[in-house]
């Protein structure tokens, strides 16, 4: 179940980093689905496109697991706590830096 927001250390506010998931080493744990407190990542099948635009070797692993992989559908929610990152059994997640937003006249 993921912690609440309140018993979560975060290091940024949103919007300022997202979750990147290396979809050739994801292998559908779902554990980060599980602890991110902020609902950035769904687990889901592939669809045939996504599934055909995989190596061999990646292709096989999300078959062997279920054709499900992680995927981040509210990146903008991020707040870098790791807990993904930490959660992650395949080393599949990291954080990056989004591009600096132009100052609004």
């Amino acid at each position: 179940m993921p912690k609440s927001t309140a018993e979560v250390d975060c290091k940024q506010p949103a919007n300022i980093v997202t979750p990147v998931i290396d979809s050739y080493k994801c292998e559908g744990a779902g554990d980060c689905e599980e602890v991110c407190p902020y609902g950035v990542f769904a687990l889901r099948k592939l669809t045939k496109p996504e599934l055909k635009a995989l190596p061999l070797g990646p292709w096989v692993k999300v078959l062997v697991h279920g054709g499900k992989q992680a995927f981040v559908v509210k990146g903008e929610e991020c707040h870098a706590c790791g807990l993904c990152v930490a959660a992650c059994p395949e080393k599949a997640i990291r954080l990056t830096r989004l591009a600096a937003q132009e100052p609004r006249v």
